[in-house]
């Protein structure tokens, strides 16, 4: 039995338990709702901001280095392969799978959960909830590209002699991973209960 079906509500931000009925927690103040109408709509919204921003994050520079002799620019692909060139194969692994693999999976289980919430399918719903963990636990290290390009740009300031400075595509890299954690965190988990109810109803 879930707690909505015993007329009991739980507070999302304290994890306060109240009467159905009640409309703002005891403890915290919060408004409380036993399920969000909009989950989905702001999942979506949230979401496709987010694949927007990504495609600037991948054709446009992340870093621009300037030497007194050169000046480059690198964007996220193009710094993988100068990495795999100079031999560090492990951090290029480490940010071809934070800046590829991550967002764009990340990216299909948002879809997946979405779509299948909508569609009311009460399938694997155990492996629904584990992929919604998954993508709410990677979210915070989602920033690791932004980290190294802000940390070198710090750091590397040497005049006239090297500078490196970040290039549009952190920003838009940056504003890709914030609209995907929106829309995770916008995602209703609970919703996926409802649907198998439903079909077994």
């Amino acid at each position: 039995m879930s707690a909505r079906a015993a007329g009991l509500v739980a507070c999302r931000n304290c994890g306060q338990v109240h009467q159905l009925d009640t409309l703002r927690c005891k403890r915290c103040d919060s408004t409380l709702q036993s399920r969000d109408s909009q989950s989905l709509q702001k999942v979506w919204a949230w979401l496709v901001a987010g694949m927007i921003a990504y495609v600037p994050a991948n054709l446009y520079p992340m870093l621009l280095t300037s030497t007194l002799t050169d000046r480059s620019e690198s964007t996220i692909i193009g710094g993988v392969i100068e990495l795999v060139d100079y031999g560090a194969i492990g951090i290029a692994l480490v940010v071809f799978a934070a800046s590829v693999l991550i967002p764009v999976g990340k990216f299909a289980a948002i879809i997946y959960l979405a779509v299948s919430v909508q569609r009311g399918s009460g399938r694997n719903r155990h492996g629904r909830h584990k992929a919604y963990d998954v993508v709410e636990f990677i979210g915070r290290w989602s920033m690791i590209d932004v980290f190294v390009v802000a940390i070198l740009s710090a750091l590397v300031q040497l005049s006239a002699i090297a500078t490196i400075n970040p290039g549009i595509a952190a920003v838009s890299f940056a504003l890709s991973v914030i609209f995907t954690m929106l829309a995770a965190q916008s995602f209703d988990p609970r919703l996926i209960w409802d649907a198998d109810r439903t079909i077994h109803d």
